[in-house]
């Protein structure tokens, strides 16, 4: 590593010689009132709180303790990216290391995660894994990852940057979780049981409002078709829908194959706006998706997907995607479903089958324009999240990186 592009008073060390691997083992959990256990499921990648664990009671085969102020890494499959601050004790995986600085007067505590969660450390780490299905690194090697470390002052005050900045992320992204949650509760709330309070009948889908009626899938859409059938490329005529290309009721170009079609297949296979997508087949988890396309461009569709077009007399395709989407909706569609070998699947005449509540139209304008207000405010979140998480990275690798670009702390 080149030194003469350091700032003043920071020197290149070695991850070994700052840092042990704690490595300690808890021999009586239960009378040391240990009750977490954490394990690599409950790390989320590039985030370094701990939001989830197993109780003790439940039962562990785990022995490896951990304790606040530690840096937990995940040795297993290092390019997801698992770093974590330890916030309370806890007994961990073997798969998880615990770091901690050797001598807190020559590398603060608080900024070792960060220095763990820059891309050279990763770069490090997935350099020197061994193994082709379950590819680990180990403390051995890790120890000779090399980085520049500041005096101890700038040290703090970079950490304090970036806790600060990890804050806000966090804060952001509770922000979209919650309104994830309060969309989801009117959801189901909204396409049955309406606005406000109503008179209420009692039918096969359980209670709705007295002046609202059932329909069937197959009474209020116009098309229900199955998409196409022949090999994906790389490149070619026209993207290709396939059941990947969902994002919470909505169809995304994310991934995308292309096909070569004749006019004629194209145009009795081109999506328009407002068409509905079900994925009706995949495995058990995933099968019965339902999204919305409102996409730009020319767009077809594959063979496992199938394309549902409202009858907008009769109903809102907005208000179908909602309801199709709602807790309800899914039970409803995946009672049809029937399990194969390795994937489920529901057919065009099973989909056909599906009750759907029918509000009067101008009823059913008023529940779309609240779910689509809370909608944008989605997308706005998503966005602030994005952001904020830009601005951390970039941070992050250039602050423990000896320098400090004034741009991206205006990001």
């Amino acid at each position: 590593m080149n030194t003469q592009s350091l700032k003043p008073g920071w020197k290149i060390v070695k991850f070994g010689d700052v840092v042990k691997n704690a490595n300690l083992v808890e021999r009586d959990p239960e009378a040391n009132g240990v009750e977490r256990i954490v394990g690599l499921e409950h790390i989320d990648p590039e985030n370094l709180h701990i939001r989830r664990w197993s109780a003790f009671a439940d039962g562990t085969s785990f022995t490896r303790k951990f304790v606040p102020g530690q840096t937990l890494f995940g040795k297993r499959r290092a390019y997801q990216r698992k770093v974590a601050y330890a916030e309370f004790k806890g007994i961990c995986s073997g798969d998880i290391l615990t770091f901690e600085a050797k001598d807190k007067g020559v590398l603060l505590p608080e900024l070792l995660p960060f220095i763990c969660q820059s891309d050279a450390f990763f770069d490090w780490a997935l350099g020197t894994s061994a193994g082709s299905l379950s590819p680990r690194t180990n403390w051995a090697a890790l120890q000779g990852f090399e980085f520049p470390l500041p005096p101890l002052d700038e040290q703090m005050r970079i950490a304090e940057i970036l806790w600060t900045a990890d804050e806000t992320f966090n804060q952001h992204q509770q922000s979209k979780i919650n309104l994830l949650s309060v969309k989801r509760t009117l959801l189901n709330r909204l396409t049955v049981r309406g606005i406000g309070q109503h008179l209420t009948q009692l039918t096969r889908l359980g209670e709705i409002p007295a002046h609202w009626r059932l329909a069937t899938v197959k009474d209020i859409t116009s098309i229900c078709q199955y998409g196409l059938s022949i090999p994906l490329n790389e490149s070619g005529q026209y993207p290709i829908l396939r059941m990947m290309n969902y994002d919470d009721g909505r169809i995304i170009a994310n991934d995308l194959k292309y096909v070569d079609l004749d006019d004629a297949d194209f145009n009795s296979f081109k999506l328009h706006k407002s068409d509905i997508l079900f994925n009706r087949t995949n495995s058990a988890d995933l099968v019965g998706k339902v999204g919305i396309f409102d996409l730009d461009g020319d767009f077809v569709f594959a063979s496992y997907l199938i394309r549902l077009r409202a009858d907008q007399k009769k109903i809102l395709p907005d208000f179908l995607n909602y309801y199709l989407n709602s807790d309800l909706g899914q039970r409803r569609l995946l009672a049809y479903a029937t399990p194969g070998v390795s994937q489920t699947n529901i057919s065009a005449g099973s989909l056909k089958k599906v009750l759907v509540p029918l509000p009067p139209i101008e009823e059913q304008k008023q529940i779309v324009k609240v779910l689509n207000d809370l909608e944008l405010r989605k997308h706005f979140q998503r966005s602030h999240v994005a952001k904020a998480k830009k601005c951390l990275v970039a941070l992050l690798n250039n602050l423990v990186g000896a320098k400090i670009d004034e741009e991206v702390l205006h990001l």
